[in-house]
């Protein structure tokens, strides 16, 4: 099945037609930047331009979103503006663009997209998927099931969230080098470990390309490897999710 795959981010929307049977992308990835109001008007007009139209899309369409999803839903906004809360997305692409869409939190999207796809991750125990750009998205699969919404990313680390202190976005900001990010994120593994004791972490997110910089430095008492799709994660979960 063909369908289109919508990852909405704080630093850019991606989109690409998506074969869900293989999990490949069956063109290009397009891009835009996020709007610096992260409005819905404002980036719905962006996906109508720069995906509906340019595809001549009319089939379906699966988008992930950083924030809270149930039932295609918005109940938390992150990196993004907060006008997003309470709308639904499906209904919303139904009434704008006369699509059927399924919606669901960003990094669940990445995190289908690796334990269906990602042939070194175990289908038996727990499963910590981590996407690392503008924010810190996971996810947790237990025995290859999703539990939903887990924002881990918010979580306190010294006064903040803790993807103020261990995204990508916080090491481009401090000017930190691969060594000096890889220590902080490093901190922010154990932390993980402490609450959840995952066998494997998947590591995902715009970052992943250069996962050979950091990969030595990172320290963790599970396995750790690199999302298979890499960035590209996002787009595949998300039309999977449509299926």
């Amino acid at each position: 099945m063909e369908i289109l795959g919508i990852d909405i981010g704080g630093s850019g929307v991606k989109a690409a037609i998506v074969d869900t049977d293989k999990g490949d992308l069956l063109t290009d990835k397009i891009r835009f930047q996020t709007p610096e109001s992260g409005s819905p008007k404002k980036i719905f007009s962006g996906i109508e331009s720069h995906f509906i139209n340019e595809l001549k899309w009319k089939g379906k369409v699966g988008c992930g979103f950083p924030g809270v999803i149930i039932k295609n839903k918005v109940y938390s906004a992150a990196n993004i503006s907060k006008k997003w809360i309470g709308i639904n997305i499906k209904k919303k692409f139904f009434k704008k663009f006369n699509l059927k869409c399924n919606a669901i939190n960003d990094a669940d999207a990445a995190g289908i997209a690796e334990i269906y796809l990602n042939e070194n991750i175990p289908k038996k125990g727990t499963v910590m998927v981590i996407t690392v750009g503008t924010g810190l998205g996971t996810s947790i699969f237990v025995d290859g099931k999703i539990v939903p919404n887990i924002e881990f990313g918010h979580l306190k680390m010294y006064g903040d969230c803790a993807e103020k202190y261990a995204s990508n976005l916080a090491r481009k900001k401090l000017n930190l080098t691969w060594k000096e990010w890889a220590a902080r994120f490093s901190e922010y593994i154990n932390y993980i470990e402490l609450l959840v004791s995952p066998n494997v972490i998947v590591f995902g997110g715009g970052i992943s390309k250069y996962f050979n910089e950091y990969e030595s430095n990172l320290v963790s008492n599970c396995k750790i490897v690199p999302a298979k799709n890499r960035n590209n994660s996002g787009i595949i979960g998300a039309a999977l999710s449509a299926v």
